[in-house]
């Protein structure tokens, strides 16, 4: 019996201490929760704002366009889709966001001769050996889209009034320059005469959108500053835009009830389209350098003779800015410019003087109007495949260094498309302020339903990526520094002006910031780092590599 006790004691004693130790760990477990809490699952909340049915309408920027083309994987990863992912987790059930899906791997390339050679060529890729963008091979044309009702209004190429004409989309006719492909394959009714019709705007307001974002105008500036300056017709007027894009913006308000963000327009010239190639970009050593000097002798003989008398057909300064010489390392691009008084007449007079023979008044013909380009000048990424090879067919006179970049083979004059000037940059931007003016003032006259997200604050993610906050280009996501280009670890796609997925997805993780500040929401973001940059041509895939 007593053996008994015993052991019932023992049981009893262990039972005790087992317990002492479970609450001692208990308490041990709720105090280091205390001191290290559990990660929570966080509860996102659209706040005050309905993301139930959400528009996005803009241009190339909306529609997910990338690499000179508009492509599936490129539509996947749209801002605007990203930002619909994004909505969902603050929503009962899915959102319902459509986009006019182009079904086609490489898309259409906008940006080169299409089709080339009897082939169509598709979205660029980065060719490591050149380095730089090259078209692929095996585009496709943009097809009719048959799908459900679209949620994406982004059109590429369009500018701000594009968005209320029919003309838009159709008729296909050079008497017709509002036209856009991309609008027409997707329109509810494309107008046949470019008087009647859907416009992009009255689409849009159709879905009768909850939300909805808005980023329009960047082409208005864009696409002259693209052409070298060269194309005033597409430079829109301050005077336009205001009307242009305060028609937009009273459409929406008047005719749903829906809150929106709307974005201005960022600071274009830090593109890589513009920033890729350098106006010193001519790189000699000093033997070369010393030859082409002796060939350019006469050259800038003619021009110093244009200046003296008695021709004096130019200033002293003038003909200081034409003359043409060559060091040892970086040299200026000899370029055309289409500005500067045409020295023909003065280089006919030289020949009728006897001062310079036939032949050699025929070679001086690249040179009536040329100049080397000066600090500060910005070169289109068009020009880098075009500097330093041969001019029609001769290794001797190379384009940008013995012959002026944008003087073709048949005599006439393109310089303009190449580069941008002092003058033109500073017109590009006090229309660039202009225009961002009217949209600040329009979201300010409807700031009960509208956001403005300012891709020029001082904090935002455009002042580090162009590096206009320190001088250093480039900006840190998660860690990891990313670049203003199109490298591998750069946030531009190959074109040199359009976002690659992790550019797009930094540009959507802020709208989520100013969307949240705005209509209380809590919105989870997208893990930048996660998704791809660009992609390198593969072996016979792109025009380079044939």
């Amino acid at each position: 019996m007593k053996k008994s006790y015993k052991s019932l004691f023992l049981v009893l004693s262990l039972a005790v201490l087992i317990n002492a130790c479970d609450g001692q760990g208990d308490s041990l477990i709720n105090e280091r929760l205390e001191d290290n809490p559990l990660p929570q699952t966080p509860e996102y909340t659209a706040g005050s704002a309905d993301f139930s049915t959400y528009i996005a309408i803009g241009n190339s920027l909306t529609a997910g366009y990338a690499d000179g083309a508009l492509y599936t994987a490129a539509q996947q990863m749209s801002f605007p889709a990203m930002l619909a992912t994004q909505f969902s987790a603050a929503v009962e059930g899915d959102i319902t966001f459509n986009q006019p899906d182009i079904n086609s791997e490489k898309g259409f390339n906008t940006v080169v001769e299409n089709p080339q050679n009897g082939q169509i060529l598709g979205r660029f890729k980065l060719d490591t050996s050149i380095p730089g963008p090259s078209p692929t091979i095996g585009g496709e044309a943009p097809t009719a889209y048959s799908g459900p009702q679209v949620h994406n209004f982004g059109v590429p190429g369009i500018q701000v009034g594009q968005l209320l004409t029919p003309a838009t989309g159709g008729p296909d006719s050079p008497a017709n320059p509002a036209f856009n492909p991309f609008y027409q394959r997707f329109a509810s009714s494309p107008s046949q005469d470019g008087a009647t019709g859907s416009t992009i705007i009255g689409d849009a307001v159709a879905t009768q959108p909850t939300f909805f974002s808005l980023w329009i105008g960047n082409n208005d500036v864009l696409g002259y500053a693209a052409s070298g300056g060269a194309n005033e017709a597409i430079f829109t007027s301050a005077a336009d835009f205001d009307t242009r894009f305060n028609a937009t913006v009273n459409t929406l308000i008047a005719n749903t009830q829906a809150h929106g963000v709307v974005s201005n327009i960022p600071f274009i010239l830090g593109l890589p389209v513009f920033q890729a190639v350098r106006w010193n970009n001519i790189t000699l050593d000093a033997t070369t350098a010393g030859a082409i000097n002796q060939g350019v002798q006469s050259v800038n003989g003619a021009i110093q003779a244009c200046a003296n008398a008695p021709l004096n057909a130019i200033t002293a300064e003038d003909a200081a800015r034409r003359l043409i010489s060559y060091s040892a390392g970086d040299n200026p691009i000899l370029a055309i410019d289409e500005e500067l008084d045409d020295l023909g007449p003065c280089f006919d007079n030289l020949q009728t003087f006897g001062q310079i023979n036939a032949q050699q008044r025929a070679a001086l013909v690249p040179y009536e109007q040329s100049r080397p380009m000066v600090a500060g000048e910005l070169v289109l990424l068009s020009a880098g495949s075009v500097l330093g090879t041969p001019f029609n067919g001769n290794a001797d006179q190379a384009i940008g260094v013995v012959i002026p970049l944008g003087f073709n083979a048949d005599g006439s004059l393109s310089g303009d498309q190449f580069y941008l000037t002092l003058a033109e940059q500073q017109a590009i931007e006090v229309r660039r302020a202009q225009f961002n003016g009217t949209i600040a003032t329009a979201v300010a006259a409807n700031s009960s339903r509208l956001a403005l997200h300012d891709t020029n604050s001082p904090t935002g993610v455009f002042y580090d990526i162009f590096g206009l906050s320190d001088g250093v280009p480039g900006i840190t996501v998660q860690g990891v520094n990313l670049a203003p280009d199109f490298s591998p670890n750069g946030i531009l796609s190959t074109d040199g002006v359009h976002p690659n997925p992790r550019g797009y997805a930094i540009i959507a993780n802020e709208m989520l910031g100013v969307i949240e500040a705005k209509w209380g929401a809590m919105l989870p973001r997208i893990n930048v780092i996660n998704l791809p940059s660009v992609v390198v041509c593969g072996v016979g895939d792109c025009v380079s590599e044939l």
